[in-house]
């Protein structure tokens, strides 16, 4: 049976955009008769440590009986995060848009999973080729012609880590203007959110249900 990993960063539970489309995703896939096993790592409300990275760092680099127990805790958790991507057959990373910039939590994971030798940078990827989804939301409009335009720092590191070190089959979808509906100053573009939103609900369907039959082979 073929294992689906799923990411969510988000730190919110209810109302997170992110965490939504990634379900109408899963839930497209389940529907069109794949069947998989789930494997799922929360990291936007059950945070890594985030001295968990230097440790597995240096680590290595100390005698196992020199090693204090964080720097031994922080390399079985990158062996623990390392092996989960590598037991997967498939991937949706439901990633959001913080201070126009990558998720810190998303950060700190991919941080850990790179000290892993197995997933370094560098390294012939073991998962190169594998189908992942890569679900982003920006509360903004960040595209050409916007005023924010060229601010999205997040989404490209993303893709870097994704698709370029780690090698995944990658596909995008994207949300934006999200905070149109909270915020007073984007009333006018309320109506351009809404059609954006379903739009991304609507892709995320057509993609969960590809992977399905990917899957299935």
């Amino acid at each position: 049976m073929p294992t689906l990993f799923r990411l969510d960063a988000s730190i919110r539970n209810e109302g997170s955009v992110t965490r939504a489309i990634a379900d109408t995703l899963q839930s497209a896939l389940v529907s069109d008769g794949a069947d998989i096993s789930l494997s799922r790592r929360e990291i936007g409300l059950s945070p890594l440590p985030s001295t968990a990275w230097a440790d597995a760092v240096f680590a290595p680099h100390t005698a196992p009986d020199q090693r204090t127990a964080s720097q031994t805790s922080s390399l079985q958790l990158a062996t623990e995060l390392a092996d989960e991507l590598i037991k997967a057959d498939a991937y949706v990373f439901a990633l959001p848009f913080y201070n126009f910039g990558v998720s810190q939590h998303f950060k700190t994971w991919a941080d850990i999973v790179l000290t892993d030798p197995r997933l370094a940078s560098g390294v012939e990827s073991p998962i190169k080729g594998r189908p992942a989804q890569l679900i982003v939301a920006r509360g903004g409009g960040y595209g050409p012609g916007t005023p924010r335009h060229g601010w999205d720092h997040g989404t490209a590191w993303y893709r870097r880590i994704l698709a370029d070190i780690w090698m995944l089959d990658l596909e995008l979808v994207e949300c934006e203007l999200t905070l149109a509906d909270v915020n007073p100053a984007m009333e006018s573009l309320r109506g351009m959110a809404a059609e954006n939103l379903a739009n991304a609900h609507a892709l995320a369907g057509e993609n969960g249900r590809r992977l399905a039959g990917r899957l299935r082979g």
